[in-house]
């Protein structure tokens, strides 16, 4: 019986992923797909399933807890308490201050009477929200997350700082500018309004290939995914070994070659090595099919062949930011299990491997998230650019969003971006299968860390990369946590020299000589050496002042020959002829 059932339990098990995407384009399916499209358009792509479950779970778990409630209640008694007490200087009440990183208040004049009052309410608030929506027992840690963060967005958006009236550096800026700063952002506004609503792109502050983007070079390979380009040679003399660089997919390859002082690429072409580094197509609806192992095959396969032909280099040091750090390692796992020995050495920046605890993006990370996301995607074929700028602006809402608006509209504040904001502008769209596989397979089920992920047809693990590692994590990083980089330690027992340098995502990386406040620890683990959980590495660890970029190009150079000659740019001869100067085409795609 149960062989002509096909819904039995072991049948349902059978059904994978892949195989339901067969139905994709059948009616019913295509009418639930539409839907969930529309309902995107309302939501700012974010699953009306997942915020009722989440919300559901957090409320009945809280409604069954009546001493919560009651602490809750006392909790908010005390602080009306010391907010009456200190809006008439009764007692000596402490005040509470904003969190790290929050300047909403840093103007003088929110610690003068009654702003100081309406700050305080405000962060008396946000206290008191965390506490409700955060440590209740039984809540699914996800769905936490969810409703702590959508309070968080709703305080952020009635925060006092955002009202004109309540906002003493509007007011002072309106008395002195005798109200001018408001017709200038009347016109800011409109022209922003306009912007959107004519779904014109914004032009960028600074120009690849002309103000950003700008170390000489070649594009000597071109193929459907990625054009690779080769920096020409600043050094008499270079290392035998080249570089390959693998830069994040989902933005523009030159935030590793900003403006020429800031560039990491001509830094490391004018430390003596041969440098290529990868540009990614921007896709279309026509990409809406590749696949995350097409980025494998099409991006670091096809560019470390042309580095192959090119230099005739043996051995090739390989480098991965970001997303194209996770894809190296992906490719790194299936050349160690292919006999491919072609890597000298394997460096990460701010790149995870194991995705348990994968930062702030998880609050959109769930079963009901994705699978609303996959049918956003498949209306298109591909994640807009501004869905997903939208999705990291809200995760820091009081800066990115609400800050911002106070400046542009209230204060007539024009954007003066520089070349790290600029690049920040300049997205790129993801395309429907290899996201929903990226997503999927890496920060819902972890597969690359537990051996299930596929290349080429067959899992890879990490543990058969037998090249040494250079891992750089950044202090305050809220895309790639680096405790959650710090896990690669765990799934590799080769040699690692682990970096965390002091910074953010993206500051953090680009770090040049010179930049003042910089600082970073360093300690190297030998092959098969202790683990130090992430405390440990902490104590043990050496401070150094500076930026990091010196301690890798020493490290390289430690596993790399004596110099020679450079090579040519190209090799028309394999089938390598240069094509155009850099940074090339497809970085100017928008």
């Amino acid at each position: 019986m149960a062989e002509l059932l096909p819904f039995t339990v072991d049948a349902k098990a059978s059904i994978n992923r892949e195989a339901c995407r067969m139905s994709e384009t059948s009616g019913l399916r295509r009418i639930d797909r539409e839907l969930h499209a529309f309902e995107a358009s309302l939501s700012g792509g974010v699953s009306p399933s997942a915020l009722v479950g989440a919300y559901m779970d957090w409320a009945t778990h809280l409604a069954n807890q009546p001493g919560r409630r009651a602490e809750l209640v006392r909790q908010a008694c005390a602080d009306a308490l010391t907010l009456w007490q200190g809006s008439f200087g009764i007692g000596q009440t402490a005040k509470l201050s904003p969190k790290p990183g929050d300047h909403r208040f840093d103007h003088a004049g929110w610690q003068l009477f009654p702003h100081s009052l309406f700050e305080q309410a405000f962060l008396h608030s946000e206290h008191w929200w965390s506490s409700a929506t955060t440590n209740v027992p039984g809540v699914a840690a996800g769905h936490e997350r969810m409703v702590a963060f959508l309070a968080r967005q709703w305080l952020d958006m009635f925060s006092p700082s955002n009202n004109p009236l309540l906002n003493p550096e509007v007011l002072a800026v309106t008395g002195e500018r005798h109200g001018e700063n408001f017709c200038t952002g009347a016109q800011h506004y409109l022209n922003d309004l306009a912007t959107r609503t004519n779904g014109r792109t914004v032009a960028l502050p600074l120009t690849p290939g002309e103000d950003v983007a700008v170390t000489p070079g070649e594009v000597v390979f071109r193929n459907t995914l990625i054009e690779l380009i080769q920096y020409a040679p600043q050094t008499e003399h270079v290392r035998p070994e080249p570089v390959l660089i693998v830069p994040a997919w989902i933005m523009k390859y030159y935030i590793l070659d900003l403006k020429p002082e800031d560039s990491l690429i001509n830094f490391l072409v004018g430390q003596g090595y041969t440098v290529f580094c990868i540009s990614w197509l921007n896709p279309g609806a026509e990409q809406r099919d590749l696949h995350l192992d097409d980025y494998r095959k099409l991006g670091v396969m096809d560019a470390l062949d042309a580095v192959t032909a090119i230099t005739v280099a043996p051995k090739i040091h390989a480098a991965g930011y970001c997303l194209g750090g996770t894809l190296l390692g992906i490719a790194a796992a299936a050349m160690a299990r292919d006999h491919d020995s072609r890597l000298a050495s394997v460096t990460m920046f701010a790149a995870q491997t194991d995705f348990t605890e994968a930062g702030e993006l998880q609050i959109f990370i769930n079963e009901a998230q994705l699978a609303f996301l996959d049918d956003i995607m498949w209306k298109r074929g591909y994640l807009d650019a501004s869905q997903m700028a939208g999705a990291f602006q809200m995760l820091r809402s009081a800066d990115l969003i609400w800050s911002h608006r106070v400046r542009r509209y209230f204060l007539g504040k024009e954007d003066h971006p520089n070349d790290l904001m600029s690049w920040n502008m300049d997205a790129t769209r993801m395309p429907y299968r290899m996201h929903s596989e990226y997503l999927w397979h890496l920060f819902q089920n972890n597969d690359l860390a537990e051996g299930r992920l596929p290349a080429g047809g067959k899992p890879v693990s990490l543990s058969d990369i037998d090249t040494p590692f250079f891992v750089v994590g950044t202090e305050t990083d809220h895309i790639a946590p680096w405790r959650s980089v710090h896990k690669l330690h765990l799934l590799n027992h080769g040699s690692i020299t682990f970096i965390l340098a002091s910074g953010g995502h993206n500051a953090g990386i680009v770090s040049e000589p010179g930049h003042p406040h910089r600082h970073y620890k360093v300690l190297r683990r030998v092959q098969n050496g202790k683990y130090l959980d992430p405390e440990d590495w902490l104590e043990m660890a050496a401070l150094k002042e500076g930026s990091w970029w010196p301690e890798w190009v020493h490290w390289l150079n430690a596993h790399s020959s004596a110099p020679v000659p450079p090579p040519v740019m190209g090799n028309a001869e394999a089938g390598y002829e240069p094509l155009c100067p850099a940074p090339g085409t497809y970085v100017l795609q928008r």
